[in-house]
């Protein structure tokens, strides 16, 4: 439970250039922030999804994220906080509720291993058990969990956080980031020739853009050469595999249990439903979006949208899954 200001909400969707409408007081203090049936009355709610209108109108919170053209729908008790976008809205406030909201206090455990080799600058919170290996440089405000490994050969940027049982090397993790518990980046991929079964050294690393999150249990390979790149403000889920030398542009949002085997190239704004897999040496354009389950077997153009094994466009995807049905 929290006693956030609506200053302080206020404060926040602006700096991101929302336009904030409401008659509020600045010290009107929120608990929590809930679902619209889930709401009480010290509680902050939104509305965003016109399914939903009919709760709106029993709605119980103080006040609510709510588009201009609904504010009629809301009952005396629950004040209008008046945004384009309310989800938006959400998303950006959300931080401000999360009680595990971790943040550095500069303590390093007595109980980590740490090569001397090793460049740590101010700020920089290491919990327990916890060993950093040679050639390895955490900048500041960095949050690093429980039973981890960072490095070698590994740049951590600044007001990263790492959460426990995380396994990180040969890999520069860009400012802002968060690396879930369990995540794997750097290790060595699945390369050979095929014939002889001759193993491939892999000498690259991993980069991980900006604002990104990578999801626990998530498996990341070094490059062979260069580097396997996530562009900036990606999402990756859970139970991920991101192989050798794949390059995925920024704002991606890959769901769980997805697999993208080497070399595949993904365009930016791209969105992975959960279990797909795509091939190796692929080219997939920008803003395309995969249907979960599918399998992508070919190269994919800009603003596609496809589902199926092999993909395909998805209205040719549903004819066929109809037709099937009719048979």
């Amino acid at each position: 439970m929290k006693n956030i200001k609506y200053i302080n909400i206020k404060e926040k969707l602006e700096k991101y250039s929302m336009e904030v409408i409401s008659e509020i007081s600045d010290d009107e203090v929120f608990l929590n922030l809930k679902t619209i049936k889930n709401s009480l009355k010290n509680d902050l709610s939104f509305f965003s999804n016109i399914r939903y209108l009919d709760d709106l109108k029993k709605i119980k919170a103080k006040a609510c994220l709510i588009e201009e053209k609904f504010i009629n729908n809301l009952p005396d008790n629950c004040n209008p906080i008046i945004v384009k976008d309310p989800y938006l809205a959400l998303a950006i406030i959300s931080n401000l509720f999360n009680d595990e909201n971790l943040r550095s206090n500069g303590i390093i455990s007595n109980n980590t291993s740490i090569d001397p080799k090793t460049k740590i600058q101010n700020n920089v919170q290491i919990n327990p058990f916890t060993i950093i290996a040679q050639n390895t440089e955490i900048k500041e405000d960095t949050y690093i969990g429980s039973n981890s490994c960072i490095g070698p050969n590994t740049i951590i940027n600044k007001n990263v956080i790492i959460h426990d049982n995380v396994s990180i090397s040969n890999a520069i993790i860009m400012e802002n980031s968060i690396i879930k518990s369990g995540a794997r980046i750097g290790g060595t991929g699945f390369g050979f020739e095929m014939k002889t079964k001759q193993k491939i050294s892999h000498n690259g690393n991993v980069l991980i853009g900006k604002n990104s999150s990578i999801g626990s249990n998530t498996t990341i390979d070094r490059a062979v050469f260069d580097s396997t790149i996530i562009g900036e403000f990606s999402n990756i889920d859970n139970l991920v595999q991101i192989a050798h030398n794949v390059t995925i542009g920024n704002y991606a949002v890959i769901a769980a249990q997805v697999g993208i085997a080497g070399s595949t190239k993904i365009g930016n704004y791209v969105k992975i439903g959960g279990q797909a897999g795509v091939s190796g040496h692929l080219v997939i354009g920008d803003n395309v979006t995969i249907a979960g389950k599918s399998g992508v077997t070919k190269n994919i153009s800009d603003n596609a949208i496809i589902a199926g094994f092999p993909a395909k466009d998805i209205k040719l995807w549903k004819k066929e899954i109809i037709k099937n049905n009719l048979r």
